[in-house]
């Protein structure tokens, strides 16, 4: 997630770089052309650059609010979570020690609850990466549900899996009443969904040929552009060209990484630094002081 500090100008252009440079040329390109030709060369009325540049900023309006749309939808989800999380310990903990009132210790039921949630969430925010969902959970994870773990397809849903078992033996035990169960089972499957609307958010992706339509406008701009400037002001037109095009092309650009929220790049939903923030909260709810620090941001961005 980007922050509030100015961001690099470095980074803002190595984005468009390509497209930048396929401008440079086309300006370059007409430029020379029309000092061959001269005279010879239509002339193009300034009237259809105006409204392909206010047709694209409108296609370009339509798709950065889409995209922010689909962020701010993962952003939201993953703030129920948190809330879920927290809940989820919260309940578990009122029950389990009303049940049973002794110290909670590292074997202890809501323990183990707790930090396979804490993996869970480390393991959601991997897997909607792409990355290894099961790496670095080895200090959550007692060796037997790491050896459960191991062989599972979709390891986020394998951890609800286990705490489902959990609730039900706690169930059969009578360390949990009927009433009880069933609040802790709302609260799973609240997190399932919140996982599910996240996998769909990774899955569902924006029309290619969407973006294919936005570009070839902009070229189809800067070419009639080029051909109505062809008096007015000379080289000039190649800064002009360069200048227009880098914000649309910008634009484009900061849509496109802001429609894919789970790419693992400076735009996208902090899911790390959420699952850390989990894991804080719950460690707080079991008593346990020296836990991990927040995640601190790199230069202008928090992962």
């Amino acid at each position: 997630m980007l922050l509030a500090a100015r961001l690099p100008v470095r980074y803002v252009l190595k984005h468009i770089r390509a497209d930048v440079v396929r401008v440079l040329l086309i300006s370059v390109f007409f430029h020379l052309l029309k000092l061959a030709l001269g005279t010879h060369l239509p002339l193009m009325p300034l009237q259809l650059p105006t409204i392909l540049g206010s047709l694209i900023s409108l296609l370009l309006a339509f798709k950065t609010s889409q995209s922010y749309d689909r962020w701010w939808e993962a952003r939201k989800i993953w703030g129920n979570i948190v809330n879920d999380s927290r809940t989820l310990v919260l309940q578990a903990r009122t029950f389990l020690i009303a049940a049973a009132p002794q110290p909670v210790g590292p074997d202890a039921p809501l323990t183990v609850l707790a930090y396979r949630q804490m993996a869970w969430c480390y393991s959601l925010g991997q897997a909607l990466r792409g990355q290894d969902a099961a790496a670095g959970l080895a200090s959550y994870l007692s060796a037997a549900e790491r050896a459960w773990l191991a062989p599972q397809p979709h390891k986020p849903l394998a951890l609800l899996a286990m705490h489902a078992d959990q609730l039900r033996d706690l169930y059969q035990q009578g360390a949990l009443n009927t009433y009880q169960q069933v609040q802790l089972d709302a609260t799973l499957a609240r997190l399932t969904d919140a996982m599910g609307q996240a996998e769909r958010i990774k899955t569902t992706v924006f029309p290619v040929s969407y973006r294919l339509l936005v570009y070839s406008f902009i070229y189809l701009f800067l070419g009639t552009l080029s051909l109505g400037l062809v008096k007015a002001i000379g080289l000039w037109e190649i800064p002009v060209l360069l200048t227009i095009s880098s914000s649309f092309f910008q634009l484009e650009r900061t849509a496109r990484y802001l429609q894919d929220p789970f790419k693992n790049k400076p735009t996208d939903t902090p899911v790390t630094a959420i699952a850390r923030t989990v894991e804080i909260n719950l460690r707080q709810l079991l008593n346990e002081t020296g836990g991990p620090a927040p995640l601190a941001p790199e230069a202008f961005y928090l992962m």
